[in-house]
Order: structure tokens, then C-alpha cells, then sequence
């Protein structure tokens, strides 16, 4: 083993040695600010190239795979990394981009004596694995060397041995890229084919939110010609999310793709006619204890594609009535049929925005009438007739009013159909909200459809592809809406229905999606890679009690302590205590997760009171800084931590609902090493009767 080590960190000298030498040589090169285009083109290959450098220069590489292919004498070592690399004197690759075709058999082949293959743009390559190595490195130093595959020998390391060292690591306040322990079935979604939406069901830890950034990577690669950063976007939950995730692209040499929330974005399309109220009282309002459940499902009926239907339709019903049952005279004996305007409007141009139609329908009418002037030859007759059709025309187009997508909405909710499906109240309200321009996130959805219906959409708005975390979270309607702004249906869509806590919006089966496209690829993530097996089961046994429609996690091997369940009457005590000992241990993050919003902020005062530092994580906030954190349970799906206290789990705060144990689900899965359970009189009966109470936190 040691002669391997030793081996490899030779290897490691020599290509590290080639890549300085290349970046030093780089960076020696003036930067071009001129305005000659052929110049600026090739300053941004070569700050690409710089860029691409910095990251290999730290971590040249983390695999090796000796191939020997059909027809060669001798395996050829094949170094994997982030970034391609190639040594320019003799133009030979010395590492392999990850996401080059013959990279992908690292993450494919799982041993054996079996043929291996992989497709290059020449067509199937076939030929067979000597060596498969896993490769540690960190700021340039060698750590870590595990042989996964050393063809016919028995006695190599199991496959997970270096994916379980990776995964005991700690966090810190940032997700990291997976490239070096990327598993089978994760490649195969990655490199799956860009024009098929996937839709991708991960339980808890099971990379989802990785795997999705990972293929945006493969794509810009793969698809180089035909996709463009810039036009690709992540839509996230929030804020907090998209900083937590932020660094994962750069880390790959990916940049320019947007990443942004669907309130966010909506709000932009819209030109920020409109504002959004009341968002983080309603979420609060959604996880209170003893919340109006009326108030709280307003949203579900906005995000159907039922509701979107009726605006078609609706839209259908203006069109027939904008135009005039009269006909149209210009002048005497000078008549367009309403029939045929009629039929100009709802037959020849309905392809068109309705905006646009009107356009189209007074160039039309302009140009028949100078075409009906050209029979007269009289000039002041002809100036007489023109004023006297113009003054008419624009008489006539009086029929048409003024439509805003908000005006729009607004007539919608006030017609009698609404009132079958929604309480009156509800219904006054929104009403209500459009006239004050400020409305709920529920009603991006109707208006930004509204608003492509109107306007139309322009090429340049369309996206190349469109990544949607969290997307149990998403109406049906939401998702058609952004269908329509993006190319060949170029979609990957990822969540898990166990973690569908909004109430007010979102899905409760993948079916519900599949209606929008004509075929989707689908994909169940069942692997959690995050918790330790005794949290995975911990919380397997929550979850089974609401019958979601989805395998539960099968965690990987990676056993840590015993879920630990504190019964105390003085919880601050017993939570300053385990927080104490934890910091000791030298734990780097740590989540305070309680129910609500106002008994987060009371323990996050009481903590700082007592000198220690901790973050508060609240509604709309813009980043997560790591370290000690109390955050509220509806904040923290998305988020982990290297060890969670669970507070106030008690039979008033939990109670045996299915949103309550999706509730409860999410935060325990937060969790990466350490779950501590603290609660007060009563247990909540969501929590596993065999678990291990225990009174000592420590």
C-alpha cells in the first residue's frame, strides 16, 4: 500500500508541476480590454482557462481508472478531475474533465470481469477495466488512496469505503460538489438526455440538489454548441437555499447560470407591477400550532391546471366579445363585416398575443382602407374620406379597453364560476389585493400566464433548461407556466413528497406533473447519503405514519450514536449543555429547530443572552453563516447540519397528523451525525415508541 501511496504522489508532483507552469504562464498574459471582438473572444478562452486552472491547480484530480481498449497492447492510466487538463508540449491529456464520455466509466463500472464500454462521438468504445482508484487531495497535499477495483484480485477495498470517508467529513456553511463519489445511479441522471424532463423523487440525503447541478455541468459540456449558461437557471425555495447552494457551480468551472426563486422571477416578468404581501406571516400562519386551514389552502385551487383552464377560456370569451357585433363603416359605402374582422381576430391571427392581435387588426383595417382611397381621384376628397375614416377607426377600437394582466385577474375573481370553488371572503380578498397591487405568491401564476397572453413571449425570454429543487412544492400550474418559456422541454425536476410540509401550494404525487408533459423520465432516489443509519431509521419510522406514496430512505452504511430522546422540565438547561459539549467536541454546525417562528426567536434571545454566538435563521434571509443556528422547521428542509437539537417535540407541538410527521421528518433528516430529541410533559405520539429515551443529553 505504501509503494501505491507513494506512486501516486509522484504522479501528484509531476502534474501539479505542469499545471502551475501553464497557469503562471496565463495569468502572465495581459488582460484585453479592448474593443476588437476577435480579442475578446480569445481573452475569454483564455480566462476560462485561468479560471479552470486555479481549481485543478488544488485538486488536479480524484480518480483513476486504467483502461485497456479493444486493440491496445497495454491499460492506459486515466487520471478524472473537475477540469480537463493536458500537458502542452506534448498535447496529451494528463487529467480527464469528469464529464468527458470516457470518465463516465469511472462512475458506471462496479467491478468484475466484464467487457466495460463507453459512447464517444466516434461511436461504442469497448474494452476492459485493470484498475479502479479512488484519490484524495486536498489543497494539493495526497490524503487519501483507495483502490476499488484491481482487476483479478479479491482483496481490494469495498466500493464504499471511500464514498463512507467522504460522507464523515464535517459541513461547513456550504454544499459541496460530489464529483469523486458519484454512484451509478446518479451518473445515469446527470447524463441522462438533455431534451427528456426528469422527474427525480429523493428521499432525504439522497443528493438530489447535487445530482441536478452536477448534469447542468454535464450539459453546458456535453451540449456545448447548442446550450448557453446564461439561459440556463436553478429555481430554488429561497434565498438562503440559493446561497447555500451557490458555490457548488463555481467549484465545477461553471458559471453564468442564473439562480433564482419562481417569486423572484415572476416579480421580474411582470416588470414589478406588483408586489408581494404578507409572505412571511402567511408561511408562519401555514406552521403555527392551531392554524386556519381555510386561510392556509386559498393558494392550492390558483396553482391547478383546472384554474389555468378557466383563464384560457376566459381569455377565449374576450377575444369573441372585444369585437363589435356592427360592422365597421369607414365612410358611406366604404363597410368591413363584422364577420370578417371577427374572423381576422379569432381565426387568422389567434396564434398571436392578444396584444400583438390588436396590432395586426388596425394595420389590416388601415391598409384596406388606403386601398379603398385609391379609387378616388380627388385629392381633397381623398384627405376628406381618410380623416373621416380615421376619425371612425379609432371610434371603433374603442371596444377595446385596456387590459392589464392585473385588470384582468381581477374581472376573473369577481365571476360567479370562482365563487362555486372558493369562499366569497377569500375571493373579496384577492379582489381586494389587486386593487392595492399587493397580492399573494399563489397569484404569480395566473398573472404571469395572463401576462404571456397578452404580451406573447419573446425568443430571447426562453430558457435552455430549467432546474426545479424542491419542486413538490410547485403547483401543476407553476410548472406549466414555465414549460412554456423554455426550449424543448429541457427540464429536471427534483423533490420528495415526504417533504411536502406547504399545505397551501405544491403536489402530493408525481402524477400530478406528468399531465403537463406529453412523456417524462422518472427517477427514484431511495440511497440517503447524508444521516447516519440510525437517524435514516429514526426517521423512516416518523414518516411511515403518513403514507406517502414513495420508498422509504435505505441509508448507507455509515453507523454513528443512537438517536437520543431528552425528557426534561428545564429544556434551555439541558440545551445549553449538549451545545457546550458539542462545541468541545469540536462540531462546526449545529441546528436549534423548533416549531414556530416566535419560540425560535425567544430561544435564539435567551441563547445570546447567555453569551453564546448563533445565527438566527428567519423568512427571506439572504445567507446562511454556518456555525450554531436556530431555525424554525418549515426553514430548514434543504439545510443540514452536522448535528440537530429537535425542541418543544412534545404532543401540543407535534401531533399525529401527516403534516406534522412530514414536519418532524424534515428536521430530523437534517442531520448528519447527531439527532438529540427534546421535549416537555408529553411526548409527541409521532415519535417511535422503541426509541432510547434518555435523560443525559451527553
Amino acid at each position: 500500500m505504501r509503494d501505491i501511496f507513494e506512486e501516486e504522489l509522484q504522479r501528484l508532483k509531476e502534474t501539479t508541476s505542469i499545471l502551475d507552469k501553464q497557469l503562471v504562464e496565463l495569468e502572465n498574459v495581459p488582460v484585453y480590454y479592448g474593443e476588437d471582438f476577435s480579442e475578446q473572444i480569445l481573452e475569454s478562452m483564455r480566462e476560462s482557462r485561468r479560471q479552470n486552472l486555479r481549481i485543478a491547480v488544488q485538486q488536479p484530480y480524484f480518480g483513476r481508472l486504467d483502461f485497456q481498449e479493444d486493440g491496445q497492447l497495454e491499460p492506459e492510466p486515466i487520471y478524472i478531475g473537475k477540469v480537463g487538463a493536458s500537458n502542452e508540449e506534448t498535447t496529451k491529456p494528463i487529467v480527464m474533465d469528469w464529464r468527458a464520455p470516457i470518465a463516465s466509466m469511472f462512475y458506471s463500472f462496479t467491478g468484475g470481469e466484464e467487457a466495460a464500454f463507453y459512447h464517444s462521438p466516434d461511436g461504442l468504445i469497448e474494452g476492459y477495466v485493470h484498475l479502479k482508484r479512488n484519490i484524495a487531495i486536498r489543497q494539493r497535499e495526497l490524503e487519501r488512496v483507495v483502490d476499488t477495483y484491481v482487476k483479478g484480485r479479491e482483496d481490494v477495498s469495498p466500493t464504499d469505503d471511500f464514498l463512507l470517508y467522504k460522507l464523515a467529513e464535517n459541513k461547513d456553511n456550504k454544499l459541496k460538489d460530489i464529483v469523486s463519489t458519484i454512484q451509478s445511479e446518479q451518473n445515469n441522471i446527470i447524463r441522462a438526455e438533455k431534451n427528456m424532463p426528469l422527474l427525480i423523487q429523493g428521499v432525504a440525503g439522497s443528493g438530489k440538489t447535487t445530482i441536478a447541478l452536477h448534469r447542468l455541468a454535464f450539459l453546458i459540456y456535453e451540449y456545448r454548441e447548442q446550450l448557453q449558461a446564461d439561459r440556463m437557471v436553478v429555481f430554488a425555495p429561497n434565498s438562503l437555499f440559493l446561497d447555500y447552494i451557490s458555490g457548488v457551480l463555481p467549484e465545477l468551472g461553471v458559471g453564468n447560470i442564473k439562480q433564482t426563486t419562481f417569486q423572484d422571477w415572476a416579480l421580474r416578468t411582470l416588470d414589478n407591477a406588483v408586489k408581494l404581501q404578507k409572505t412571511d406571516e402567511k408561511l408562519k400562519e401555514a406552521f403555527e400550532i392551531n392554524r386556519n386551514d381555510t386561510k392556509v389552502m386559498l393558494g392550492k385551487y390558483k396553482g391547478t391546471l383546472e384554474f389555468k383552464s378557466f383563464i384560457e377560456e376566459s381569455i377565449l370569451q374576450l377575444v369573441r366579445n372585444l369585437v363589435p357585433e356592427e360592422d365597421l363603416v369607414v365612410w358611406d359605402d366604404a363597410v368591413i363585416k363584422a364577420e370578417e374582422i371577427q374572423k381576422w381576430m379569432t381565426v387568422e391571427y389567434k396564434h398571436y398575443p392578444l396584444i400583438k392581435r390588436r396590432e395586426r387588426l388596425v394595420g389590416r383595417i388601415k391598409r384596406w382602407i388606403e386601398i379603398e382611397l385609391k379609387k378616388f381621384e380627388g385629392t381633397d376628397e381623398k384627405k376628406a374620406l381618410k380623416k373621416e375614416a380615421t376619425k371612425r377607426l379609432n371610434a371603433y377600437m374603442k371596444f377595446w379597453p385596456k387590459i392589464t394582466p392585473l385588470s384582468f385577474y381581477s374581472s376573473l375573481m369577481k365571476q360567479k364560476e370562482i365563487l362555486e370553488v372558493l369562499p366569497a371572503e377569500l375571493v373579496q380578498e384577492t379582489v381586494k389585493n389587486c386593487r392595492d397591487k399587493q397580492l399573494y405568491v399563489e397569484d404569480l401564476t395566473p398573472l404571469i400566464y395572463i401576462h404571456h397572453q397578452l404580451t406573447g413571449i419573446e425568443s430571447s425570454q426562453k430558457f435552455h433548461h430549467v432546474v426545479i429543487d424542491e419542486a413538490q412544492d410547485f403547483s401543476p400550474f407553476q410548472i406549466y407556466i414555465l414549460k412554456e418559456v423554455t426550449l424543448g422541454n429541457s427540464f429536471t425536476i427534483l423533490g420528495d413528497l415526504s417533504q411536502a410540509i406547504y399545505n397551501f401550494q405544491g403536489i402530493e404525487d408525481w402524477n400530478d406533473f406528468k399531465e403537463v408533459f406529453q412523456e417524462t423520465g422518472y427517477f427514484e432516489l431511495t440511497r440517503s447519503y447524508r444521516s447516519t443509519k440510525e437517524i435514516i431509521e429514526f426517521a423512516n419510522d416518523i414518516i411511515k405514519t403518513a403514507e406517502i406514496p414513495v420508498g422509504l430512505a435505505i441509508p448507507v452504511f455509515r453507523s454513528g450514536n443512537e438517536v437520543k430522546i431528552i425528557s426534561t422540565n428545564n429544556q434551555f438547561a439541558e440545551i445549553m449543555k449538549t451545545l457546550q459539549h458539542m462545541l468541545n467536541e469540536n462540531v462546526k454546525t449545529i441546528a436549534i429547530i423548533g416549531r414556530t417562528d416566535d419560540e425560535c426567536r425567544d430561544m435564539y434571545e435567551k441563547l445570546t443572552a447567555a453569551g453564546i454566538s448563533v445565527n438566527a435563521i428567519e423568512a427571506n434571509q439572504m445567507k446562511y453563516e454556518g456555525g450554531i443556528s436556530v431555525v424554525p422547521i418549515y426553514l430548514a428542509k434543504g439545510l443540514e447540519f452536522d448535528a440537530v437539537l429537535l425542541v418543544d417535540v412534545d404532543e401540543s407541538h407535534y401531533k399525529d397528523t401527516k403534516l406534522d410527521a412530514k414536519l418532524l421528518y424534515v428536521g430530523c433528516t437534517r442531520a448528519l451525525h447527531d439527532l438529540r430529541i427534546f421535549y416537555s410533559g408529553e411526548a409527541s405520539p409521532l415519535l417511535p415508541a422503541s426509541s432510547n429515551e434518555n435523560k443525559n443529553s451527553i
